[in-house]
């Protein structure tokens, strides 16, 4: 039940790439993550060139792309080894899609403890008490 958040900006914007982008996200998390595509949620908003900065220079003026990927996950269900490998698949996913990338393009793996993530009104914890009672 992931909520995944990206925003991106490229050099080379063209039409249907936000959905790329979105679909990139929630299948990266499913392969590498073991998230279930089901109840994955992702916003993909792309950047105007011209409002991202990184040490003070726009990347897509140096012809290169940036993005910040936010993916919230309940805590204890990954490995290191899960999420080491999700961070290097976004990195290489988003460069086919956006082109050359800026270095200090980021991905974030927040894993919420169980009690205070949820969905549909109800905490992980919560829903993992109602399918294992006692």
């Amino acid at each position: 039940m992931p909520m995944i958040g990206i925003r991106y900006v490229t050099p080379s914007p063209r039409s249907g790439l936000q959905a790329e982008v979105a679909a990139l996200a929630a299948r990266l998390a499913a392969e590498h993550l073991g998230k279930d595509p089901s109840v994955t949620a992702v916003l993909a908003e792309p950047a105007r060139p011209e409002d991202w900065f990184i040490a003070g220079q726009r990347p897509a003026e140096a012809g290169l792309g940036a993005f910040w990927l936010d993916i919230k996950v309940t805590a204890g269900t990954n490995t290191k080894a899960e999420t080491t490998r999700f961070v290097a698949a976004a990195f290489a996913g988003m460069a086919a899609l956006l082109g050359p990338l800026h270095k200090e393009s980021y991905v974030l793996v927040h894993a919420a403890d169980g009690d205070a993530y949820g969905y549909g009104g109800r905490t992980q914890n919560g829903r993992w008490a109602a399918a294992n009672p006692g």
